[in-house]
């Protein structure tokens, strides 16, 4: 998430330019970092496509009218839940995007990342 903040607050959210960001924490995720890499190219990927599906099911919000901190743990989410092949459970991942959400966002964030999540896994294959 801090990674997929970072370049959307920079305006270098796209390709190669996103990499090397993700590379920061590689020591610190340790043996989690692969699937963290994963989430990051990922997301950066599909970007077009998850924006698109979030915009889809965020009413009366356009995806520039979120914080940025929203954006990347909507974008984040949407990945895992729509495109990622590892296919951790939806609940799963609408939990773990709340949490991130309490944490780093706004008192009302949780309740609009849940909804809107809640909405979204519904285009899982």
């Amino acid at each position: 998430m801090q990674c997929l903040y970072y370049a959307d607050s920079a305006k270098i959210l796209g390709g190669e330019q996103v990499s090397p960001y993700a590379l920061d924490f590689e020591r610190e995720l340790g043996d989690n970092f692969p699937f963290c890499q994963d989430l990051v190219d990922g997301t950066v990927r599909h970007l077009t496509k998850i924006d698109a599906l979030v915009s889809k099911y965020a009413r009366n919000w356009t995806i520039e009218r979120m914080s940025v901190v929203d954006r990347a743990i909507l974008r984040m989410a949407a990945y895992e839940l729509v495109f990622s092949a590892e296919k951790t459970p939806a609940p799963a991942v609408i939990d773990e995007a709340i949490e991130l959400a309490k944490k780093y966002s706004t008192d009302n964030s949780g309740k609009f990342i849940n909804g809107l999540l809640d909405q979204l896994k519904k285009e899982r294959k």
